[in-house]
């Protein structure tokens, strides 16, 4: 399955109509060599995946964009359907296959697949079957797409990810998780919510497990520059710690609310991914709270895990993690996250 077939081959006996409607001028030279093509491939065409998706298309984000997924009838439906805003949108090529020969000399592979939890069944049981349908993902796009960053979405994303770069045998810093990027958004506007102020000025992160260990860096706030815990202590003004741990407690439901309200999440992802995309193909070196190999940071060890760090991301995937001050319970806080992560993996066997 591929794109529609052009417009310019739809004259007679389907004659190609470019050529009588241009015509080249003189002494022309090759297309510079320096020209970047954009190419992005999306796994998984569900609820997050398109998205995603649209979002990447009507932000300008890429050249061609690959979709990929194993219902072809749900897969041909979809890139018609984003085929048909082609008046309404940037130029891109769309293209859609069951085949992962679609996605060859991708700059960037975001993979949303993921089985979905029967009733009764364990969140072991689970994992175990969504690395059964990666072992099917992950070493196809690493052989179509050596050179590509992996970007994983799908839950549970730490330990997926970490899948991902022990199938793919890319180097770490080009195997993402999109970890807490979106919890530390769903952060930001409480805390602007609660002051009333622009989220946008809000410098405040999530980091440790997407799920239920994650962290609060609380100490690292700040708001228009201001640190927030300091200023309060500064001027004398009290503050409840359960004030601050209802604020997590909120981020952590806040996901559960918005799936049992409407069934699932897909716009917030959807823009937090696309965030994601931009920092890594416009180079943007932006930090960003992103699942990486943390082994050897902020003191966690005991073995290879990926967790949300402060990352800055670049075009080259992971460029470096921010080298933040922490009080001592986050740094004990962010080990036990650690530590959660891995008592997974190792049910795993991996």
């Amino acid at each position: 399955m591929h794109h529609s077939a052009s417009a310019s081959s739809l004259g007679p006996g389907g004659l190609d109509l470019s050529q009588a409607f241009f015509k080249p001028i003189q002494n022309t030279a090759s297309p510079s060599s320096t020209k970047r093509h954009t190419k992005v491939s999306v796994i998984g065409v569900g609820n997050v995946g398109m998205a995603i998706a649209q979002t990447i298309l009507t932000q300008d984000l890429a050249d061609e964009l690959a979709l990929i997924d194993a219902k072809a009838d749900k897969l041909r439906g979809e890139m018609l359907d984003l085929q048909h805003a082609a008046a309404f949108l940037p130029r891109t090529k769309i293209v859609a296959s069951v085949d992962y020969a679609v996605t060859v000399g991708s700059d960037l592979c975001i993979v949303t697949a993921g089985a979905r939890q029967n009733p009764g069944e364990s969140r072991l049981n689970l994992l175990q079957r969504n690395v059964a349908l990666f072992s099917h993902i992950i070493p196809p796009l690493a052989k179509y797409s050596p050179d590509s960053i992996l970007l994983i979405v799908s839950n549970p994303v730490d330990v997926l990810t970490y899948v991902s770069w022990k199938m793919s045998g890319f180097p770490s810093n080009r195997v993402i998780g999109s970890g807490t990027n979106l919890d530390s958004s769903r952060f930001r506007f409480l805390i602007a919510d609660h002051l009333d102020v622009n989220a946008q000025d809000v410098q405040a992160y999530i980091v440790g497990e997407h799920g239920d260990s994650s962290v609060a860096l609380w100490s690292t706030i700040s708001i228009g520059g201001v640190p927030v815990l300091s200023f309060l202590e500064k001027q004398q003004i009290a503050y409840e710690k359960e004030t601050l741990e209802n604020i997590h407690k909120a981020v952590v439901e806040s996901a559960y609310e918005v799936i049992s309200l409407k069934g699932y999440t897909s716009w917030a992802i959807g823009y937090s991914v696309a965030n994601l995309a931009r920092s890594l193909l416009r180079d943007q070196r932006k930090i960003h709270p992103v699942s990486v190999l943390a082994k050897g940071f902020y003191g966690i060890d005991g073995g290879d895990v990926f967790l949300s760090l402060p990352t800055q991301l670049g075009r080259g995937g992971v460029l470096g993690v921010t080298n933040i001050h922490l009080t001592d319970e986050e740094m004990e806080r962010l080990r036990e996250s650690a530590k959660t992560i891995l008592e997974v993996q190792s049910q795993l066997g991996m």
